[in-house]
């Protein structure tokens, strides 16, 4: 399984090199074998030798160059990181980044071979028009991009889960993800207030290959239990066969 925090906008660079070092200490001590990701603020990206993989939040589709307030290539380069989180609802809804410039980003870091989570979800009053609707208003989210990259993985947000404490139930999510996973085979996480409470519920799903975790994640503690628990299900799985 695939276990990422999306640290967004918080914690300072060392703040994020302790977070990251008890998450690394806890996953070697505990033979976790999980993919385990972390996003941290852009001003906190540090390079990292171990099992955690440390990925950017975002970065503009280019080397280098004027662009004020982006990072490029060049940038991620110094750090060794490969890996990158486009599409996230905050960015599309918040920071008003259009399909278009999206699939620009996803496809110069292909280009690069960059693992890409690629981030899909609706906000409620699309979920409220109906299964139909909600299904319509995501695919346009896959428009233009290559469903079959070797180092994609989509995470399934719905927008008004993330930082709300709600959840859509079990069975919606297993359900939506069936359907997403006739759009895609690369692995899918669930995101939207995944918490510890709820993330070995989740894990076990059908169709729900890891989470992609936001505030929750902000406790390492908390991050670092969710990591066990996808270890856990994945043990058992093991023995089932």
């Amino acid at each position: 399984m695939i276990i990422a925090a999306n640290l967004k906008t918080n914690f300072t660079r060392k703040e994020t090199e302790k977070y990251v070092n008890e998450l690394e200490s806890y996953i070697q001590t505990k033979n976790i074998t999980q993919e385990v990701l972390v996003f941290p603020a852009m001003s906190s990206l540090d390079s990292h030798d171990g099992k955690v993989i440390i990925g950017s939040q975002n970065a503009y589709a280019t080397q280098n160059g004027a662009f004020t307030g982006e990072i490029g290539t060049e940038q991620l380069e110094e750090f060794k990181i490969k890996t990158i989180l486009i599409g996230h609802s905050e960015r599309r809804h918040i920071l008003g980044e259009t399909q278009e410039e999206l699939v620009k980003k996803f496809n110069f870091y292909k280009e690069l071979g960059f693992k890409i989570v690629y981030c899909v979800g609706e906000p409620l009053e699309v979920r409220e028009s109906g299964n139909e609707k909600m299904m319509e208003y995501i695919s346009t989210q896959y428009e233009g991009i290559d469903t079959n990259y070797e180092n994609l993985i989509i995470a399934y947000e719905p927008v008004w889960a993330i930082g709300t404490g709600l959840t859509p139930t079990s069975e919606d999510i297993e359900s939506i993800h069936t359907d997403l996973k006739n759009k895609s085979k690369a692995p899918l996480l669930y995101g939207g207030s995944v918490k510890v409470t709820n993330a070995k519920e989740v894990l076990s799903l059908n169709n729900v290959n890891g989470i992609l975790v936001g505030s929750a994640a902000l406790y390492v503690e908390h991050f670092c239990t969710m990591c066990n628990y996808a270890q856990e299900i994945e043990n058992k799985n093991k023995e089932n066969i």
